[in-house]
Formats: C-alpha cells, structure tokens, sequence
C-alpha cells in the first residue's frame, strides 16, 4: 500500500549512520529545521525560499558576527543593494554564548515570521516558530530594537526589521507578492487534456500550461487554472557574491533582464530551415526525452547496478554539440558515469545493487521532483548540509583544516555560504528563464508531432517541421495499428513508446501506468496530472543549477568531495514511497559517493521525469561550478575581516542625485491626497503605499515610465486613520515617507 505523502524530511541515510540529538543542535540549527518544515507547506517557489534561506541565514550570521572581533556581518554596517543599514556596534556581553544564542533567535523568530505570514499553513508555521521562541526562554512580546543599551534581543529584532526593509526594495517585488511586473507570456496555454497542440505560436518559447485544478509542487491548490510565470524578472534581484562582471542586460520592448553567467541561447527550432543545425539539435533533445520516459517500467526485465560502482564519477561535461549528443544515451539512458570501484574511506569496494531499471528511475525521478511536501532544490541542499554535519565521521572543520568549530559557529557559518550561493543559483538560473523564455517539453514534443514526421518523404504525413522516425520509439500508426481508432482515423499520425500517462492510472496507491505506444498527441510528463509540468520556462534548469552550485560548496566548505563514509544513500520502500504512481516494485537505495554524483543524478531526474532536455542540463551544471566557489570565495570576506564596509551589490550603478519623492499634499493624508515624484531617467518605477506592519493597501505605480516628473492620487476613503508609509522605488533607488490619514 502506498503512503499519500512521503516523509516530510528528506531522509539522507549515511553509511555508516548515527545522529545528533536534538539538545545536542545549535539555535541556529533548530531554527533552520523549522524554517525547512514552513518551507515544506508553503507556496513552491524556488527562487523565493532560495531568498529566504539566504535573508535568514544571513540574518543569523549577522546575529553572531555582530559579536566577533575578526568576522564582518553582512548587513549590519553595510550598504547592499542602495540599502544601508547603520550598525555603530554593541557593547561585549559577559555571556557571549548567551548573547549570541538570544540574538540569532530573535533575528530568526522576527524574519520568518514576516516571511511566512502569507503561507497557505501560516497557523502550522507560526505554531512551530512560537513554540521553539519560547522553549529556548525568550519573550514573544519583548519587541524593541534599540540594541544600544546591550540587549542581544534588541539587536536580533533590529536584524529582522531591517532585513524586512531591504526584502521590500530588492528587485523581488516582494511588496507585490513577487508578482510579475512587465512580463508577458507570448503563446497561448496549452490544455493537455486536448489532444496535441494547437494552441502555440513560437515553438521556442514558453507556453502556460492550463488545468482543472492546479495543484503546485507542495500539494497547494492554487486557485488559478493557468498559472503565470513564476518570477520572470528575477535577475533584477540584489545577488550576493555575483557582480556586474557576470551580469548581461537585454531589454524586450522597453523592459530590462538581468542575466547573471549568461549561457547564451538554447537550441531554436528554426521554422523556415528545420534542417538547419540548431533544428536538429532541437528535436534530438526533445525525442530524447519521451524515449527516456519508455524507461520507466520496472517490469521491461532491464536491471541496473545502481551504485557508485556502476554510476557517477563524470570526469568532464560536454563542451560542444556533438559531445553533448554522445554524453547521454538515448535509446537506453544514463550519462558518461563509469562509477568507482573502491569506496576511498573504507578501503572496501563499492557493494553492487541490482535493481530495475523502472524502478529507480521513477524514484530518482520523484526524489527530486519538488512534491509533495518537499523543500524544494536549496532546501534539499541545506537537510543534506544538516545530515552531513550530523554524521559521527564528520568533524565541523572549515574547509577540513584548523580547529572544530562549536556547533552555532559551524551552523551560522555554513547556512550564510550555502544561502548565498543557492540565492545567486536562483537569481542566475531563474534571469536566464525569463529572457530566454524557452519551451517545455509537453510543448515541444506534441508540436513537433503535430506537424508530422520528417524523416522520410515516401512515407505518409511527411513534414520538414515534424518528428525525426525512430524504429521502436517513434513510428507512425499503420492500418490495424490498435491506436487506429475508429475508421482508422489516426492513422498517419505520431505515435511514441513511452511512459503512457495519467489517462491508464485509476489509483496512483495501487496502478502504474506503464510503458506502451501512445498517440503523440496524449504524451505527457512524469508528474502529477493537477502539476503536469512547472509555470516557468525550461532553460536552464533549475535543479541542475542549485544542485551543482551546492555540491561545489559542500566540497569547499567539508574540504572533501566525499560524503562522510565515502556514501550516503536514500532508501524508498517496496510499493511505500512513489506518488505519482504504484512503486516502486522492490527496494530502492539511491546511492552517491560524492556530492557531485548526488547533483549529477538529481540533473537526470528532471530527464526522466519529462521536465527538462539535456539542453536545459548542462548550462545549469556549468553555472553551478561558477557560482558555487565564488559564493565560498565571497563568504570567506566575511568571516575573516577583508569584507568592506561599504557594499557595491547594485543593479543600476550608482543612484542618480535627481530623484525625488515629495511630501504628501496635504499632509497629513485624507482620503484623498496627491504624491508628487520625479523620475530622472527612464525606468520601472513603483509606489506603494503600506499600513503599519508592512501590508500593502494601494499600488499607485508600478510600471516603465519616461523620464519627468509625475504625480498619483491615493483614494483612501476606504481606510481607518492611522500611520501610513509610501515608498518610491526603481533599481537601486528606494526612499519611503511617512504620514497620516485623518479623516
């Protein structure tokens, strides 16, 4: 029988294994594993809980440094993003473990309670928040921020309030729940239900995706039956070690896009030359991945040795087309891995494991799938950071050498790292995303199939935009073809063996759906059918990118690209653990040796599970082992002193001296009153007007206005008397002022 939700941790089970009780973990510990249970129930989306890793991490890190005589925090003091924070210093407590133990939970307790109040389970959140707050002894009413008189709690709130401010004008959109300010997706949505594909326009760019209840990668009902596109503009977000070397600035229309290590564009399906180089390297990576989705069937009597000695182990990755085309096998699946023979730590060989090959595909495939109740890709980075500091072989030694940390050092220390690079990850990946704008495979696949195949003139439906024939994968229905039909009216049309879909399971607790040959019209993703596939373009992939750039941290940051014990594995049970559907058919143990393995295989996953072509793949790999050190390289700054304490983490250079945001006329405000501002160049520009607790009330701009001056009236007359604030911001501009509605 399978369970309805997996476990709600991700469970990375270390050879070798023990554990750390929980009075035995930091504060920070504690509450990073209450930050990665709200993450598990709220909305899915990657780039923003990368951003509130890193905001709390850096929060607490702060919280700590604030103390230190050689380590520099990262936002008290500093100027980040044309957002400065005073810090003039705090007296020297006579506990300093104490003092540091109040101000890195106060610091935490503030800021996920702002980051979580708008959770679908913010009642659950807060519980788990409050109840932690008050067993470490710490007062849920105590509320200054006035950290001149020594108070570590004071300083922790004035962490918060002040990482909330900068969270309000750092190119997020946060004030606007991270809506989308300009974007526009340019084809039609696509409804899988209907056969094919009729609806695109551009077979290169991203198409919605409409369904009947849109379930997201958490198991959230969202209640919209085409979701947007999950945060588009986020290159405009404030990075952490990425400058403006990495950064290039296209512009569609009027709008600007950031993109961060730009990889330069993916494969085009060319529509006026579809033999052209480009085309055919379009429609390799597409078809690669519904044959890759006919290898998830665990009855096809295909087994694999699934252990590191027969996976991992890439030496290189692929630099040209043809490399790329010879790195992945199509037709039987898999990568360039040769494994390893001998586990370093043990001396021992690597022990075989032979299982179908179904099986583990389908495990790996929902291992990283993101749902239900998963942290997404940088939390699934951060438990596998918590579990390694855990394992009884592991000692907490910075970058292997020098003494043993205490355990909050070693906890602040490495959230900050990983939080940064998970967040650069996010805001590179996610930059390239939104300007490149690239096509899914459910959309790519049922166009290319639409049209045809383009293979063979003699034989029918023959089209030079179709499907490239494959004998046994990719053929055409024939007369007496049992997907014929009623008078053979498929006949000529597209049909895949492949994994066949959502319409052959019943019961995802007690049916699979197999492998079979399918109309190509019908093909979907290895997903849930209320997800289908994820509200946001493909290339890159943000797995590959986040798992890359964590695994070249967690190699920097351990100083060994082992796992402690030379593996570490995950265990799925027998008809217990899959989801989508019945499975898997015996034990599977995800097995890696090595952090790079780990983040190899979970790039494959998204292959498999029908989300990304190799294309989307590799570019992500390679920004990873960009970000990954530099972030390291950045956080080093920081913990020995050289960091400046002036930042230079800004989008738009230098804020020009001639913008202005005048005083509310009349002030104080009434229920109706005129803002005046002035804009020096032309820009995206918003102004906002917030209550007293940071809650938005009106949108008086929020668009690309032309350089001038501009006046918005706010029609209050809805809202009580009382404090409010309105905030001008554009680019690495923000000023806020502050008055009063009387009525």
């Amino acid at each position: 029988m399978q369970t309805s939700i997996r476990s709600t941790i991700l469970l990375l089970l270390l050879v070798c294994t023990g554990s750390v009780s929980g009075a035995d973990h930091s504060v920070a510990r504690q509450w990073n594993e209450v930050m990665l249970s709200a993450i598990r129930k709220d909305f899915a989306r990657p780039p923003i809980q990368a951003r509130n890793l890193f905001h709390v991490s850096a929060a607490m890190y702060d919280a700590w440094a604030a103390f230190d005589a050689t380590a520099k925090p990262f936002f008290l003091g500093r100027t980040v993003g044309g957002f400065t924070i005073p810090f003039n210093g705090i007296p020297v407590p006579s506990d300093l473990a104490a003092a540091r133990r109040e101000a890195v939970s106060y610091a935490a307790y503030r800021l996920l309670r702002q980051r979580y109040k708008f959770s679908p389970a913010t009642a659950d959140a807060y519980r788990r928040f409050d109840s932690l707050f008050v067993h470490l002894g710490f007062d849920t009413l105590f509320t200054s921020t006035n950290y001149s008189t020594g108070s570590a709690a004071a300083l922790g709130n004035y962490i918060a309030q002040k990482v909330t401010e900068f969270g309000y004008q750092d190119g997020a959109n946060e004030l606007f729940d991270f809506g989308n300010a300009y974007y526009k997706s340019f084809n039609p949505a696509l409804d899988p239900i209907k056969f094919g594909d009729s609806t695109i326009i551009d077979p290169n760019r991203w198409q919605p995706i409409t369904v009947g209840t849109f379930i997201d990668q958490n198991g959230n009902p969202i209640p919209v039956k085409t979701p947007p596109f999950l945060c588009p503009e986020w290159g405009n977000v404030v990075p952490f070690a990425m400058t403006a070397k990495d950064r290039t600035t296209y512009t569609r229309g009027v709008n600007k896009y950031h993109v961060y290590h730009d990889p330069g564009p993916p494969a085009m399906f060319d529509t006026t030359n579809p033999s052209s180089v480009g085309s055919e390297l379009y429609k390799w990576a597409f078809t690669l991945v519904s044959i890759w989705q006919s290898h998830l069937d665990p009855s096809d009597s295909v087994k694999w040795d699934i252990s590191p000695a027969s996976l991992g182990n890439i030496t290189s990755l692929p630099a040209t087309n043809a490399e790329l085309m010879a790195f992945y096998d199509q037709l039987n699946g898999g990568d360039k891995g040769k494994g390893r023979t001998t586990n370093p730590k043990t001396g021992q060989p690597y022990v075989p494991q032979i299982v179908p090959r179904g099986d583990f595909t389908r495990v790996l495939a929902e291992f990283w799938a993101d749902g239900p109740s998963s942290e997404t890709p940088p939390g699934h980075w951060y438990s596998i950071l918590n579990h390694v500091s855990d394992h009884p072989q592991f000692q907490k030694r910075y970058k292997g050498i020098g003494p043993v940390m205490d355990p909050l050092e070693w906890d602040v220390k490495s959230y900050f790292m990983m939080g940064g690079a998970v967040h650069d990850a996010a805001i590179s990946a996610w930059g390239i995303k939104g300007w490149y704008d690239y096509v899914r495979p459910i959309s790519a696949i049922r166009y290319l199939a639409d049209r045809g195949q383009c293979s063979d003139s003699t034989k029918p439906n023959y089209n030079k935009r179709g499907i490239p024939l494959i004998p046994g994968m990719i053929e055409l229905v024939m007369p007496g073809d049992s997907l014929a039909g009623e008078g053979n009216k498929n006949v000529g049309k597209i049909k895949l063996y492949t994994w066949k879909g959502h319409y052959y399971i019943k019961d995802p607790r007690v049916n699979t759906a197999g492998v079979g040959w399918i109309l190509a019209g019908d093909w979907w993703p290895y997903q849930r059918p209320s997800f289908v596939t994820p509200p946001f373009a493909g290339f890159i992939s943000g797995h590959s990118t986040y798992s890359r750039t964590a695994a070249e941290v967690m190699t920097l940051l351990t100083g060994d690209e082992y796992f402690p014990g030379g593996m570490a594995e995950f265990e799925a049970k027998k008809n217990q653990y899959l989801v989508f559907e019945e499975g898997p058919s015996v034990d599977v143990r995800l097995q890696w040796a090595t952090f790079r393995d780990a983040s190899d295989q979970c790039s494959l996953s998204r292959i498999w599970g029908g989300i990304h072509p190799p294309i989307d793949d590799i570019p992500g790999r390679y920004i990873g082992m960009k970000i990954g050190p530099a972030a390291v390289a950045e956080a080093d700054k920081f913990f020995t002193g050289q960091i400046t304490s002036a930042g230079v983490h800004s989008l738009d250079g230098a804020v020009p001296t001639s913008w202005s945001l005048s005083q509310n006329h009349p002030n104080p405000f009434n229920p109706s009153t005129t803002i005046s501002f002035t804009v020096p160049a032309a820009s995206h520009v918003s102004l906002v007007v917030y209550d007293i607790v940071g809650r938005t009330v009106a949108v008086l701009a929020n668009e690309y206005l032309q350089a001038g001056s501009y006046q918005r009236t706010w029609s209050a007359a809805e809202m009580p008397s009382g404090v409010y604030y309105y905030r001008l911001h554009s680019g690495a501009y923000s000023e806020t002022k502050k008055s009063i509605l009387v009525k």
